[in-house]
């Protein structure tokens, strides 16, 4: 991705991001209100990622899980043996009721307009990893790290849970080599369709 188009990129994520920001605003209330009521806990989820050009930042989510469910990452691995670069658990036994609807319709990523805005994530992009995923890559999935991790991207619009992790991989590489604003808008238009399908996220 060139200059040029990193700054047209990065305009629209501002603009297009502090929109999204204000309009949520309402909604991010009423959802914090109800995590709060569901269970313990705060109601964002902090977590450290790889961002681009591999540096770490702390990616924002509402909290879905139960306090601590971090820490319990390891034996759930242990016991379904998945991907370690791209795990997601069926029925996940740390998900609280209320986490389940915000996943369902992806809202708990909403938080992540805070990223944006910050330089962090774009609108648009490959998943942004955690450490652990990212020491696990063969080098030539490194790539995917040379642009800002994405709320949402070209393999989530694809066929989310659906494509295994190389596939993914490819699909982002694609997205990088053949980067267009008018793509990044196809994408964002794309989102919505796939939430309410279950497969995408923003």
């Amino acid at each position: 991705m060139t200059d040029p188009n990193g700054r047209a990129k990065r305009a629209v994520d501002l603009l297009v991001g502090a929109l999204a920001m204000v309009m949520s605003a309402p909604l991010l209330g009423a959802l914090a209100i109800a995590i709060k009521w569901s269970s313990p806990g705060p109601v964002l989820f902090r977590q450290e990622r790889v961002g681009r050009g591999r540096r770490p930042f702390m990616m924002l989510k509402l909290r879905t899980m139960v306090d601590g469910a971090d820490r319990m990452v390891a034996e759930l691995l242990a016991r379904g043996g998945t991907d370690e670069r791209f795990y997601k658990f069926e029925d996940d036994p740390r998900v609280t009721r209320v986490g389940a609807f915000l996943r369902r319709w992806s809202l708990d990523e909403l938080p992540q307009l805070w990223n944006v805005l910050r330089g962090e994530m774009s609108l648009v992009g490959p998943r942004p990893a955690l450490a652990s995923e990212v020491r696990a890559y063969a080098p030539w999935h490194l790539r995917r790290l040379e642009v800002r991790p994405g709320m949402t991207g070209a393999w989530q619009v694809s066929g989310r849970s659906e494509l295994g992790f190389d596939d993914c991989v490819r699909l982002d590489l694609a997205y990088i080599d053949g980067w267009r604003l008018t793509r990044d808008v196809g994408i964002l238009i794309r989102t919505a369709p796939a939430v309410l399908r279950r497969r995408g996220a923003l």
